[in-house]
């Protein structure tokens, strides 16, 4: 039976994706007098060369932390969207550890990082506490904190941690000791592997711990939890506070590794992108990893399409866009799972 359903999700799967993909083509067909080239070039383009397959790798990093971060959150059914601004306030935060902390070699690196967490989970608190103080709204404050974020950083950075000679909005450039590493001459971000061990760890989490149970339990019916003697509100505190944890780090190691000093004036939006990320996942932290390299993937794709034809690679959007109307709508093969779990029921009798 669970094998049943997984085959119907699968197949629903790529049905969204075959849909999105025909209409993006049917797009091209009038934005370009070469359609099919330019296809072409958005289904193949990242793995042409190598400096595009690991461009492709590197985008998935910050995807992959931040759909996992909010798979975490998803899956109890609290839905604080305030990845972008933990991530933010994250990055900000590696910054003031990475400037301060002694450049000791290992530590100043691990110290960096740890900050990001401490500021990301910081970052979610206020959301959080409310949510099980006041029952306020998480939707509403963990999206205000984004821009509450976005704005304090920016004044804090260029107030106090600005670098002059730079001609532009960064900090001073961090310490050689506390950045993260990349590998080959494409700057493979070396954060890849954290996000995929990462994503392991939280989905044994989910799957393999009382915690997790709880989690799952809060999501499908927080009722039915709390007369379970579950401290439900504590469980939406906590995930929020690990949620804005880890992203948080994914500011970090974005910072550490790719740009070694502050550099973003505007929110990244990886925090947003996390979302489609997650819903693509079903909030399923194993699925994350594929989910963020298939984002990651169509962005590549759609980026290399632009700068060889002209095509506004914002096309990528409108797939996105098509894939979570589609994959969101539950009665996409309805009839089939209805049919399957009658079959099985059926044999049960």
């Amino acid at each position: 039976m669970k094998r049943t359903l997984m085959l119907l999700e699968l197949a629903r799967f790529v049905i969204t994706v075959g849909i999105a993909l025909l209409i993006g083509y049917i797009f091209l067909l009038f934005s370009t007098d070469e359609p099919m080239e330019a296809f072409k070039l958005f289904l193949t383009g990242p793995m042409t060369t190598q400096r595009r397959f690991f461009e492709f790798l590197n985008n998935s990093v910050p995807l992959m932390m931040t759909g996992l971060a909010l798979s975490i959150v998803f899956q109890a059914k609290v839905f604080n969207i305030g990845a972008e601004g933990q991530l933010f306030f994250g990055a900000f935060g590696a910054m003031i550890f990475a400037l301060k902390f002694p450049q000791i070699p290992w530590l100043h690196l691990i110290f960096t990082l740890f900050g990001a967490t401490l500021f990301g989970s910081f970052w979610a608190f206020v959301p959080a506490i409310l949510r099980t103080k006041w029952k306020a709204s998480e939707l509403v404050s963990s999206l205000m904190m984004n821009y509450i974020s976005y704005f304090l950083v920016l004044f804090l950075v260029n107030n106090y941690f600005r670098d002059k000679a730079a001609g532009a909005l960064v900090s001073y450039r961090f310490p050689q000791t506390a950045w993260l590493s990349t590998l080959t001459k494409y700057r493979l971000n070396s954060g890849l592997f954290i996000a995929i061990a990462l994503s392991i760890l939280v989905g044994l989490l989910f799957y393999r711990t009382k915690l997790g149970y709880q989690i799952r339990v809060v999501g499908a019916n927080k009722k039915f939890g709390f007369y379970s003697g579950m401290k439900t509100m504590s469980v939406i505190f906590w995930i929020q506070i690990l949620s804005g944890a880890i992203a948080g780090l994914a500011g970090g190691i974005e910072l550490t590794a790719m740009y070694r000093r502050f550099v973003w004036q505007s929110l990244p939006g990886y925090g947003f992108d996390g979302i489609i990320v997650a819903i693509l996942a079903r909030n399923n932290p194993f699925l994350v990893i594929p989910s963020a390299l298939f984002i990651a993937y169509l962005r590549i794709g759609a980026n290399i399409m632009g700068r060889t034809t002209g095509i506004a690679p914002e096309i990528v959007i409108v797939l996105q866009s098509l894939m979570i109307l589609l994959i969101t709508a539950e009665a996409l093969l309805e009839k089939f799972k209805e049919k399957a779990v009658a079959k099985e029921a059926m044999k049960g009798d």
